[in-house]
């Protein structure tokens, strides 16, 4: 489990401008770099190789990559225009924290400053002779550099900031985050449901000192807080809820001073973020359907795609997990519940498409393979999901024989229809 420090250096090394300033310390040390090589190298070998032409070289890469990051910046900024407009606001911040975008910008500045100090160091004769042999070597890795970087941007933003490439990586980010609650329930610490995270919110309470989302739990510290005062912690605010000075994020039986460190364990912010809250990536789901469900956009594809990354994502919830011990058994931390996470996804998509039929026959359609996954872990709640799908259904669809079809498709999930004979067909469609 990432520690409150190492995950803030985590969303550090996120921001482009860390990768563009990396790059560029790395492009101006192997600028520099001639100045030491250069006396271990042989005389005349300069001549030999044609390193003179190295300033005209530098030259061009100096002018050339200041207007091909400048061109790169506008392309960028259009692209998270469009996913705003298209997807969803909440999907723009995976597009500014990939990684293939921040490598590239990075190393289209570095190569500038590359060439731009090399310049400078050669128009102050620092080099000599030698050392224009080492520039040159440097300098024509640079070039392949920018080839290869460039021969990816182009097919890059191809993809940048279409509809199906932004939900891919929500979809990542959704995966990834159910994998570690997975491979980690409850953060680490030991499970308890909500009802009785609020039978137990006896002792102390810490709450919050400012209002936003809980972004992330330091569950480490509060393990060793919980060791050190032999008590132990409940927590009531997990990655995504929203607190204010009223809520109680813990309750414990300590001091001031303990509770002052329960309270740093927490990090709050205005946004939720993806990496602890699988919840999110869910709700960010549901509304890229939504919105592609809405008359001004009128897209039911991109609703039905939405559903077949539901299934994928969910079915990584319904895989078997290994009985371990908590890896922090003093910190009581409530369990996400399978209802929250398929409301979470599929409300939105019930209502907003309860007048598609083949929306909700595919809704159906993903709620009987969710049924089928783990061993029928989700049977229930596709079940009841499916059941409220249908009455939505039933208001939304004016034209009886469609209606009938989405019964038929509710029947895949195990939802009984009696009295209609004429739904136990397979439906057919999407």
């Amino acid at each position: 489990m990432v520690s409150r420090w190492g995950w803030l250096l985590l969303q550090v090394t996120r921001r482009l401008w860390f990768r563009a300033t990396l790059i560029s310390l790395l492009a101006v040390a192997a600028a520099l770099l001639s100045l030491v090589v250069s006396p271990y190298l042989p005389q005349g070998l300069s001549a030999r190789i044609g390193a003179d032409a190295v300033e005209n070289i530098l030259n061009i890469i100096a002018s050339s990559m200041l207007a091909v990051t400048t061109f790169s910046l506008s392309t960028m900024v259009a692209a998270y225009s469009a996913a705003t407009g298209n997807v969803t606001p909440r999907a723009t911040r995976l597009l500014i924290e990939d990684t293939t975008t921040q490598n590239v910008l990075g190393t289209f500045v570095g190569s500038f400053l590359f060439s731009l100090v090399a310049i400078i160091t050669l128009a102050m004769g620092a080099y000599g002779e030698r050392g224009r042999v080492v520039l040159f070597v440097v300098t024509i890795f640079v070039v392949l550099l920018i080839v290869v970087t460039l021969l990816r941007w182009i097919d890059y933003l191809l993809r940048l900031g279409r509809v199906s490439e932004t939900t891919q990586q929500v979809e990542t980010a959704t995966a990834r985050a159910i994998r570690g609650r997975v491979d980690r329930p409850c953060l680490g610490g030991k499970p308890i449901s909500p009802a009785a995270s609020r039978l137990l919110s006896g002792g102390q309470t810490v709450s919050s000192d400012r209002i936003g989302y809980v972004q992330h739990v330091d569950m480490r510290a509060l393990s060793n807080l919980a060791d050190k005062t032999a008590t132990e912690i409940v927590v009531d605010a997990v990655p995504g809820a929203f607190v204010d000075p009223a809520r109680p994020l813990a309750h414990c039986d300590a001091d001031r001073q303990d509770l002052d460190l329960i309270r740093s364990a927490f990090t709050i912010a205005d946004e939720r973020s993806y990496d602890q809250d699988p919840r999110y990536g869910l709700a960010v789901l549901a509304e890229i359907a939504s919105r592609a469900l809405s008359p001004a956009v009128n897209d039911p594809g991109t609703a039905i795609d939405v559903l077949g990354r539901a299934v994928r994502v969910l079915a990584v919830w319904a895989e078997e997990r290994e009985s371990a011990e908590p890896a922090f058994p003093r910190v009581l931390v409530p369990e996400i519940e399978i209802a929250d996470l398929f409301d979470d996804i599929f409300v939105p998509i019930e209502r907003d498409g309860a007048g598609l039929a083949e929306v909700q026959i595919r809704l159906h359609k993903a709620l009987a393979a969710l049924g089928r996954a783990g061993d029928g872990r989700f049977r229930d709640e596709a079940v009841r999901r499916s059941r409220l799908a249908l009455q939505r259904a039933e208001t939304g669809l004016a034209f009886r024989p469609d209606f009938d079809r989405v019964q038929a498709a509710a029947q895949l999930v195990g939802v009984d229809l009696p009295g209609r004979d004429d739904a136990r067909r397979q439906p057919s469609g999407a």
